[in-house]
């Protein structure tokens, strides 16, 4: 029971909590994970050198894939700093993977 409502508990994060604000944009999002994402994840998100991201949202919550872009602490991944308009694009853009 703990761990679901870790999952639940609102960050303090002053980053995050703006990335939260925004509402994102799915075609800017896009751009930024062709640009910065694609060549590891694959061009569809469906992996290549890094993991796959299809339900990426079911293995991990918005909050843990935002410390998971900008902590650069799982190598090879390389530390991503977007601004926090930038990352509310990439998370909707992310969003599109979730299969039913």
């Amino acid at each position: 029971m703990s761990i679901i409502v870790w999952w639940l508990i609102p960050t303090k994060d002053p980053y995050i909590q703006e990335v939260f604000s925004f509402k994102g944009n799915i075609e800017r999002g896009n751009a930024i994970f062709q640009v910065n994402c694609a060549g590891c994840h694959g061009i569809n998100g469906n992996g290549n050198v890094g993991p796959s991201l299809i339900n990426v949202s079911k293995h991990k919550s918005e909050v843990q894939i935002i410390n998971q872009v900008i902590s650069g602490k799982t190598p090879p991944m390389p530390k991503f700093q977007p601004s926090t308009e930038e990352m509310a694009d990439l998370l909707t853009y992310l969003n599109q993977f979730s299969q039913p």
